[in-house]
């Protein structure tokens, strides 16, 4: 298959989804465009950074964390209730 070929079977998926699958295809396709970026970026930080990044993802899988929505509903009420 030429590139071309490829090209052109993608464009054709692609062109018959319907739009929640297709936003939802866009999210992975930045997300493997992106992904490099990532790993450079996460190659960059200090070993202190990355420590803890690590730790705060395992206390969130343990169920530490504080679910975003709690977070922004005690700031919609801190804030406009000021």
């Amino acid at each position: 298959m030429t590139v071309s070929d490829l090209k052109l079977k993608l464009f054709q998926q692609i062109d018959s989804l319907e739009k929640d699958r297709l936003e939802e295809l866009y999210g992975v396709f930045l997300n493997y465009l992106n992904g490099k970026k990532d790993m450079d970026d996460w190659n960059k930080l200090t070993e202190e950074q990355k420590n803890g990044i690590v730790a705060a993802i395992d206390e969130i899988d343990k169920g530490k964390g504080i679910p975003h929505s709690k977070v922004m509903a005690n700031i919609r009420k801190k804030y406009t209730n000021a």
